[in-house]
């Protein structure tokens, strides 16, 4: 897991101006005015090699009576320092040092977390008795910045990633497979964990929300290195109350983030419900191969007919991924549960694959040959040629004449023709058009 470093301060002291210098680019809205940013907002940086997650937080505000949107500020904000490897305190260089800040200071001495001072909006640093008297927060080290022009972050970045261990930031070997358990709570993930493991590693309770944060176990099968994330059951917005859930959903999906291979558990009694969707969802759109496991199999009343319904079922409700495997098991039992790992393996190759540029072309030329491209106002689609230029998941790029020709029902059409093809079993094929001119 990436080590996280958490931006905070009171509000328009700049820190969503940093997090935009930080990440690049400018996620984060940026105004003049107090707290326009009120959740957290998670992006991957590098800095000297060293991968990490910043978060951008809303502004800390002591002196505006409180009200549900300050509650809900204070809450995210505490999510993220407890979430956070290192802390950076972002302060005001122009107005000085103010009451907010030394309660804000107040707050993170509490955490115990490494924290780093960065006194923004100064653009001379010759000076140094211009942001002395932020030291007097005895807080740690000071670094005198201007996010704006990107002045001294550097140096704030080479304090921050000294407290980094080595731990947080060796990724796995590039061999091991990394697969995540997610779903909704109380659906059977630890139970299956600790099935595949053959261990008691987490603990299993009816109680929903058990797990609270995610949990990775690595083991070897077949001469092979896998590691097994159990990740905290993930319910509806409105349904979770406490803020050390809200934190352990946060977890929960920046693994599926991390993570090569998702299980997305379903309860077999309860079938394909709405909140599965959305998980299901999050990783479809963040590119992960996927095994759907339909756990408490063994309760379900069956009959020859039962198994293909629930096919069916799936199908129509998850069709965003009907390129996912489905196992049918019982966690409890063990029933099935042995051929998991086998799955894994098939769907993490299929989720690897390279194809050589002559054989993708070959491929779709001939499916062009069956049906024809559509034509709009005379214009009719070519497609010059294709190449794949990336893996997990397999991304695959088509040069034609015009993108705007590419209707959304081929671009369909030749996603099935490559899978009939290729197979690509269990993950998403992302498919990107460009014209000729993009090519260099």
């Amino acid at each position: 897991m990436k080590p996280v470093v958490a931006i905070v301060g009171r509000p328009n002291v700049g820190k969503s101006t940093l997090f935009n210098r930080l990440v690049g680019g400018r996620p984060a809205i940026v105004e003049d005015s107090p707290g326009v940013t009120r959740d957290r907002l998670y992006r991957d940086a590098t800095w000297l090699d060293k991968e990490y997650t910043v978060i951008d937080t809303g502004g800390i505000d002591f002196e505006t009576k409180e009200n549900i949107i300050t509650d809900k500020v204070k809450e995210q904000v505490n999510i993220a320092i407890e979430e956070a490897a290192v802390i950076i305190f972002v302060l005001d260089g122009k107005n000085g040092l103010t009451e907010s800040d030394k309660d804000v200071a107040e707050l993170l001495r509490k955490s115990a977390k490494p924290i780093v001072l960065a006194v923004n909006k100064l653009e001379d640093f010759s000076d140094p008795s211009v942001y002395y008297e932020f030291y007097s927060l005895g807080l740690g080290e000071l670094i005198p910045i201007s996010a704006a022009h990107g002045m001294n972050t550097g140096d704030l970045l080479d304090e921050v990633v000294k407290y980094f261990s080595d731990n947080e930031c060796n990724e796995y070997d590039p061999d091991v497979i990394r697969m995540a358990v997610i779903g909704r709570p109380n659906v059977g993930k630890s139970s299956l964990v600790n099935k595949i493991l053959g261990q008691d590693r987490s603990i299993v309770s009816d109680i929903p929300g058990t797990t609270r944060d995610a949990i990775d176990s690595r083991f070897s099968q077949n001469g092979k290195e896998y590691v097994i994330i159990d990740t905290a059951g993930m319910r509806r917005k409105a349904r979770i109350i406490e803020p050390t859930e809200r934190y352990s959903i946060s977890r929960a999906l920046r693994t599926i983030d991390n993570c090569d291979v998702v299980l997305m558990m379903i309860d077999a009694t309860a079938g394909v419900t709405e909140q599965d969707k959305k998980i299901a969802g999050y990783a479809h759109e963040e590119g992960k191969a996927c095994i759907i496991v339909v756990n408490k199999w063994d309760i379900v009343e069956k009959d020859d007919k039962t198994m293909k319904k629930f096919d069916e079922d799936i199908k129509e409700e998850l069709g965003f991924m009907t390129y996912a495997l489905t196992i049918y098991v019982s966690a409890k039992t063990g029933q099935r549960v042995n051929k998991i790992i086998d799955l894994v393996d098939f769907v993490a190759e299929q989720h690897s694959r390279r194809i050589p540029t002559t054989r993708l072309n070959e491929v779709v030329q001939e499916a062009v040959l069956l049906n024809q491209p559509p034509s709009y106002k005379g214009k009719r689609l070519k497609i010059l040629y294709v190449t794949q230029v990336g893996v997990k998941p397999p991304r695959i790029v088509f040069f034609v004449n015009d993108p705007n020709l590419l209707h959304f029902s081929y671009e369909r059409y030749l996603e099935n023709k490559l899978r009939e093809s290729f197979g690509f079993a269990g993950t998403p094929l992302w498919l990107k058009v460009r014209s000729r001119e993009e090519e260099n």
